[in-house]
């Protein structure tokens, strides 16, 4: 499906160089395009750890493609199916890069841009066709994490990126309208929110916060998602019983969930409470266990099948 397709990456950052080990590891053609000598440098070595994360996790019986590194965004693009754009946050230089695109990718290119906070509509702009474009939002790592956010006007490029995805084991999902943050950011930011008012209220420290987190429903939602954790505690009736008897005290907890300011004090109490909990590892140290954690748990979710 995915072996020989050239897949041009704009971006050869931290995001960049994930979705490349993934798609140089599932045997794509794989060419990358940045701008800054320093950067594309850097790349073999940024995919070092991803590559060695996808041998673990899938063996190294497919052949790794033929991979391109250059600041050359013509012969980058030359031939390309999918071109996952990885540009720095900002809609004027987004907009400038799309342009040049539009100009010299092959007209039937999909044009996916990796962008967290921006939306469709913000970046679409800039084509004068963007019925080829879409975003196709990550989650860090993109190698390990299998999410990708998908949104787009016309269906069909969709469905084409869905199936590119699929073939180096992501799990696309679809938005039916544009919205900041997407979908899993939106969530994720919800319940920070709330982590962050119950260190701020005094209620838990940082580390009581997370430790609950991670052993409570963190891990009910590594094999379900909320609305179906819900169904499955509303006893025979499922989500029904649920609503019915218990909809009234969710809606009790939801009147009382803060809305902090990121004061001073408060980022304070932030900073000191993960210095705390990370016990003087440094952030590779910390990445390395979290990745060796997700690489564990993602054998397991593939052992055990799906839910």
């Amino acid at each position: 499906m995915i072996a020989g397709k050239r897949i041009a990456i704009l971006g050869a950052g931290l995001i960049g160089a994930s979705w490349t080990s993934l798609f140089h590891h599932y045997g794509a053609d794989v060419a990358v395009w940045d701008p800054q000598k320093g950067a594309r440098d850097a790349l073999a070595a940024r995919m070092k750890k991803p590559l060695s994360h996808l041998d673990e996790l899938n063996g190294k019986g497919t052949p790794r493609g033929p991979l391109t590194v250059t600041d050359d965004l013509t012969k980058a693009l030359d031939g390309a199916v999918l071109v996952q754009e990885n540009a720095p946050e900002s809609v004027p230089i987004k907009h400038d890069l799309y342009r040049q695109v539009e100009r010299l990718a092959p007209e039937t290119a999909i044009v996916a841009s990796s962008t967290s906070a921006l939306t469709w509509s913000d970046l679409a702009t800039a084509f004068a066709d963007p019925s080829r474009f879409i975003t196709a939002h990550p989650f860090n790592p993109p190698h390990l994490i299998p999410l990708v956010e998908l949104y787009g006007k016309d269906t069909d490029p969709l469905n084409q990126a869905d199936a590119i995805y699929r073939a180096v084991g992501r799990h696309p999902v679809r938005l039916k309208r544009d919205a900041t943050g997407h979908i899993a950011n939106r969530l994720a930011s919800a319940l920070w929110r709330e982590a962050v008012n119950i260190v701020a209220e005094g209620i838990a420290d940082v580390a009581a916060v997370d430790a609950a987190l991670v052993d409570g429903p963190g891990l009910r939602w590594s094999v379900l998602g909320a609305h179906m954790a819900y169904h499955l505690g509303g006893g025979p009736d499922g989500m029904a019983g649920y609503l019915a008897h218990l909809g009234p005290s969710q809606e009790r907890r939801w009147a009382t969930l803060g809305s902090p300011s990121l004061t001073d004090d408060v980022c304070a109490a932030l900073i000191q409470g993960v210095h705390q909990e990370a016990a003087d590892r440094d952030i590779l140290t910390l990445e390395t266990a979290r990745d060796q954690a997700l690489i564990a748990a993602l054998k397991a979710r593939k052992e055990s099948g799906p839910i």
